[in-house]
């Protein structure tokens, strides 16, 4: 799925795309998407009869960055719901998250990633302040999950 040219892709034209084992997908736009990371360990290792004073590196294991997803508050408790069958320990907690990143002209999907077993792990609510009109109230929601693959 990933499309090579000789110009990077914008960053701006992307789609999140939540699909609770509950079965029933998340509808929301967002605005921000970042932490979309995999990350290996690795263990230094030497023993005694290597020809080099040095040690070697030796993978071990790897895991997925925590996502963070930002979207304007819109009156809806999907998010809410979702993260509170999280506090309640219930299994269908988890999800398939998909980011799509589009070409400008929003013909062709050109990157995505994909998370897997994604559950909520933090909800945050918009920074209210009275000395003025001019922000939008935003709502932050912090991912964990199992694993990411790129396409």
């Amino acid at each position: 799925m990933a499309v090579t040219r000789d110009d990077p892709y914008g960053a701006f034209n992307f789609k999140v795309t939540i699909t609770p084992n509950s079965g029933t997908e998340i509808r929301a736009g967002f605005s921000d998407v970042s932490g979309l990371s995999t990350e290996v360990t690795y263990a230094d290792y030497r023993d005694g009869t290597d020809a080099a004073n040095r040690p070697r590196k030796v993978a071990l294991m790897y895991k997925a960055g925590d996502v963070t997803l930002k979207r304007g508050l819109i009156g809806r408790l999907d998010l809410y719901q979702w993260i509170d069958q999280a506090r309640q320990g219930k299994l269908d907690a988890k999800a398939t998250v998909v980011v799509e990143l589009m070409s400008e002209d929003r013909s062709d999907v050109v990157m995505s990633w994909k998370l897997i077993n994604a559950r909520p792990s933090k909800l945050t609510g918009p920074t209210l302040a009275a000395k003025g009109g001019t922000d939008v109230a935003m709502e932050e929601l912090a991912l964990v999950c199992e694993d990411i693959s790129m396409e």
